[in-house]
């Protein structure tokens, strides 16, 4: 963002509504003057009418021949009841073979079914919805054989032994367009901060559950003088890479009122660490060596920090002032992290490549979207943001991207 654009967002941040308005007021004059190309690192390949979801995981396999991907069955419209996406990996030359391994009714635009590789290159979890009740599918790439697991799920641990669980259906309604037309019965919708439900612990291997914490316990845990009579709710888990922590955003809502914090659970000790963040955490991702970067605000400034450890003690920022809005984040190894920008005036959104120790920013891609997948308002969510996801080497990176016309997969090398 340039200064003035800067100026503006410092102060309409806290009200979504009118920050929507704004933005579609300001990019609305743009679309009346000339507008420039998509531009690329290198030439991307691009799979039409698929897409992959969140940052969070990998698609590709330990040895990049294959990528996960979901294929979309609909046009753009918000998934209804019977709307299935197919779920499968491309692979071969430039992945160009299709393997579909299913279909889920359990989807979104922004998360996809929550397709991730399950412990090795041969099998894949996501979510699925039978009989109207939300639950997990591990199917094995070479058998085809599936097994159910009895919760949907969000985060695979490395291991393949663990997943992180929560009400999708709360999720729904405090961020619509993030969980699924089917809900669950642990919403507990009418309840600030529930006793009833919170974050689980899902052991894929027994396909039993527990409760690491509630959403009463989080509200009380640490507690600001702003959550009080606000909706609570988890999102955005992530195991670290050595299955030890949890990570997640607690946020608490009403209305047009919004907070976040970034919250660690350290599952040998069952200590908890709280994020030194004053208001907002919107995404992270961890490194290989139990450190994170999220886009949050500490010391009253919005930008990406790193924090060298799970306790969040310490901390710098990363690219700042040169990078100043939010972004989707995925290391590439311990020291450079991928991320991407929203829309622009021009609704180019860039793709750029950080170090963490130097700060050095190097553009990738400059992607243009179209302004048919904007919002049109909080119960249409369907817009398409690059979500970076780096394979196992560093050498690929995969990106969502509207750019062609479609919404589609794209691939692209950067080393």
């Amino acid at each position: 963002m340039n200064k003035i654009e800067q100026f503006v967002y410092q102060r309409v941040k806290n009200n979504y509504v009118l920050k929507d308005f704004l933005r579609n007021l300001y990019q609305g004059f743009y679309d009346l003057l000339p507008n420039y190309e998509s531009r690329f690192l290198q030439t991307p390949i691009v799979l039409s009418d698929s897409f992959f979801g969140f940052h969070d995981v990998k698609p590709f396999s330990h040895n990049n021949s294959m990528l996960l991907a979901n294929r979309l069955m609909i046009p753009l419209r918000m998934p209804q009841k019977d709307d299935a996406l197919q779920v499968g990996y491309y692979s071969g030359e430039n992945y160009a073979e299709w393997h579909p391994l299913g279909e889920t009714y359990a989807w979104n635009y922004h998360k996809g079914c929550r397709l991730q590789w399950c412990g090795d290159d041969n099998h894949m979890i996501y979510n699925i919805c039978e009989d109207d009740t939300l639950k997990a599918a591990i199917c094995d790439i070479n058998s085809d054989d599936t097994r159910q697991i009895g919760w949907p799920i969000d985060h695979v641990s490395n291991d393949g032994r663990r997943a992180t669980s929560f009400s999708y259906g709360r999720l729904e309604i405090l961020m619509p367009g993030y969980g699924y037309v089917v809900g669950d019965n642990e919403t507990f919708a009418e309840a600030y901060a529930p006793e009833e439900t919170g974050l689980y612990l899902v052991d894929l291997q027994t396909n039993t559950r527990c409760m690491l914490m509630s959403l009463r316990q989080l509200a009380t845990l640490q507690p600001e003088e702003d959550m009080t009579d606000k909706y609570h709710f988890i999102t955005h888990t992530e195991f670290s890479p050595d299955g030890r922590y949890v990570a997640f955003l607690h946020r608490w809502y009403k209305g047009t009122f919004q907070r976040t914090r970034l919250v660690v659970y350290d599952l040998q000790t069952d200590h908890i660490h709280i994020s030194p963040t004053t208001g907002m955490v919107s995404h992270y991702v961890w490194n290989s060596k139990n450190a994170l970067v999220a886009y949050c605000r500490i010391e009253d400034i919005d930008s990406h920090v790193f924090f060298s450890d799970p306790t969040m003690c310490e901390w710098k920022r990363c690219g700042y002032p040169l990078l100043n809005s939010d972004g989707h984040h995925h290391f590439i190894d311990d020291e450079n992290f991928v991320v991407d920008t929203y829309p622009d005036k021009y609704r180019h959104m860039k793709l750029w490549q950080v170090n963490v120790n130097t700060d050095e920013v190097k553009l990738l891609a400059d992607v243009k979207s179209l302004k048919r997948f904007v919002n049109p308002d909080d119960n249409h969510n369907w817009k398409c943001d690059l979500h970076p996801r780096v394979s196992v080497d560093g050498s690929l990176v995969s990106f969502d991207s509207t750019h062609t016309g479609q919404r589609s997969l794209c691939v692209m090398r950067i080393q």
